[in-house]
């Protein structure tokens, strides 16, 4: 791909990205519906990219991206729905339609047809979140599906190997596919908490918030190549990276986070446009390659059609059959004579609870859309196996073109509708969020006067005691007004942090100078800030709320450097 062509798809991407967030459509949908039509047109240039630069240049930001903005401890409390979308059933997929492509077009052989299962595997998340943000799904249906679409990848890309690793003719076992699962898993794991590990510890003791801000930015592509080159998963190790510096986050610099959100929301909104005006515009290429292979158009449209249908219902018969089977299994457990009431089976029980209502299963079964992945690895299919030319590799590409776009057309347009008619969406989760903000305000508000108290002998020998007393009773006071705000309004978006200094500026002023109230101001930000971690890291708060509220001492501080750097000047 050319730069012109380059530049010119980035710069249409976008544009249809702005116009579909401008008229509250899912962004994806049009950007691909655009691209195909476009590709079409008499005139315009075959689109190809490397599958490698989709991998290692495009993927790794947008799941280290992903992977930041991802609530670890809300992660770890659905790992195990998580797992069984993730990783089950991309194995299954992947051998139900390897099984059926088979039966269908017998010259794929079999290697050959469950690498198409592999491709096809994975599904994406980006639709489905977007949309499922603006509805307001739940929480926890909104964790388990971003969940999997972060391991998800790293399953289909290992079977990918496998497969492809037959066709070149190497001869691997089942327990060597087990093997070569358990490397990709350890070592990807191993290697991006290593690399999020070191890039936190510095970035914790750097002063520069650019410096820490481009740090970030590198982590995801030396974490996947990293983890591809010692034998890993690079998009566990990317993964991985990402949860441990996310969940950590707050440990670093406010200038740094603050700088940080932008920046990852510009990349993502940039290389999604991307990757999906791409799925778009290869449509019309790929239907023509496919047209002059030996299998022919008619044959891969016959098998496309298919394996577009088991797609769809793979997802949502896997999704309530695990279903069933959990449900049945605590009943089992609850019934067993003698022994039911036993702590260890009680508790056995109580973990096999089902997360989700069947309204909820039916949005989850329906988000099976494909994306970046599908395209990519479609794109790396080898020409040549080990017995000459491989004849499917343009129909598999056709096939995962067809189940790309057709996915994201047919569920993506229609989860709206689906989302509403079931009443799948969770009103009441903004007010608990507001109560949640309310009461961790309320709390460190009456934990930093106690901190206050416990200090004041301290402060009053370094500041003295009567300008200490008269700046303290005023900061005392402000926050009994912020308390106040937050409970009349429950919102704490609408509180204007640094209101009531402006209210009391000239009827209250502080004894102490600008630059000792300032420090003084930034430690108790600082303890305050420590409170929250406190509570999240206890359970007490969930991380969404803990953002939010991170979010508002993060401008508090701001506001605070920015008051003394106008000092400063006049």
């Amino acid at each position: 791909m050319e730069t012109p062509e380059l530049l010119l798809i980035l710069a249409g991407s976008l544009v249809v990205s702005a116009f579909a967030r401008w008229r509250g459509w899912p962004a994806p949908l049009l950007v691909v519906a655009v691209a195909l039509g476009v590709s079409f047109i008499p005139g315009v240039p075959v689109v190809e990219i490397d599958s490698e630069i989709v991998l290692t240049v495009i993927l790794p930001p947008l799941l280290f991206s992903a992977a930041l903005d991802v609530s670890f401890q809300n992660f770890t409390q659905s790992l195990r729905q998580i797992r069984r979308l993730g990783i089950g059933l991309v194995i299954v997929t992947a051998l139900v339609v390897g099984l059926v492509a088979w039966w269908i077009v017998p010259a794929l052989t079999l290697p050959g047809a469950l690498l198409l299962g592999a491709v096809v595997s994975p599904p994406d998340a980006v639709s489905a979140s977007s949309i499922g943000r603006r509805l307001g799904l739940p929480r926890r249906v909104m964790t388990v599906l971003s969940g999997e679409s972060l391991i998800n990848d790293a399953a289909s890309l290992t079977l990918f190997k496998v497969f492809v690793a037959i066709l070149a003719g190497s001869a691997i076992s089942f327990g060597g596919v087990l093997w070569m699962f358990v490397v990709a898993v350890v070592v990807g794991l191993a290697v991006g908490l290593v690399i999020g590990i070191v890039v936190q510890f510095v970035r914790t003791r750097l002063g520069d918030s650019l410096v820490g801000t481009t740090m970030g930015l590198l982590v995801p592509f030396a974490a996947y190549a990293a983890g591809e080159a010692l034998g890993g998963s690079g998009v566990l190790a990317v993964v991985a990276a990402g949860l441990y510096i996310g969940y950590n986050s707050p440990k670093t610099g406010y200038q740094t986070r603050l700088q940080e959100r932008p920046v990852w929301a510009s990349i993502d909104l940039l290389l999604e446009g991307f990757v999906f005006a791409l799925i778009g515009l290869q449509v019309a290429d790929v239907v023509t390659d496919v047209a002059s292979s030996d299998l022919g158009l008619t044959r891969s449209a016959v098998l496309a059609g298919a394996v577009f249908l088991v797609v769809i219902l793979v997802r949502p018969a896997y999704v309530f059959a695990t279903y069933y089977r959990t449900k049945g299994q605590r009943r089992l457990l609850k019934r067993l004579p003698g022994i039911r009431n036993l702590p260890v089976i009680r508790r056995e029980a109580d973990r096999l609870q089902p997360q989700f209502s069947r309204s909820e299963l039916i949005v989850v079964s329906w988000t099976g859309m494909r994306g970046v992945v599908t395209l990519a690895a479609a794109a790396a299919v080898p020409s040549m196996i080990a017995s000459g030319e491989f004849p499917g590799r343009e129909t598999i590409k056709l096939v995962a073109f067809v189940v790309t776009v057709g996915t994201l057309l047919l569920q993506g347009l229609t989860l709206p509708w689906v989302i509403r008619r079931l009443g799948v969406i969770d009103d009441e989760q903004e007010e608990r969020d507001g109560e949640q903000e309310v009461r961790i305000f309320e709390l460190t508000v009456r934990q930093t006067n106690d901190y206050i108290d416990q200090h004041r002998e301290q402060w009053g020998k370094r500041y003295g005691f009567d300008e200490l007393d008269e700046s303290i009773a005023i900061v005392k006071r402000q926050y009994e007004r912020q308390v106040t705000v937050l409970l009349e309004e429950n919102d704490l978006d609408q509180l204007d942090i640094d209101a009531p200094d402006l209210d009391t500026a000239e009827v209250e002023k502080p004894h102490l100078s600008g630059p000792q109230l300032t420090e003084l101001r930034r430690e108790l930000i600082d303890y305050r800030r420590s409170i929250v971690l406190q509570q999240r890291n206890a359970g007490e708060l969930d991380e969404e709320v803990m953002r939010s509220v991170l979010q508002g001492l993060d401008a508090e501080e701001l506001a605070l450097d920015t008051s003394t750097v106008t000092r400063n000047r006049s």
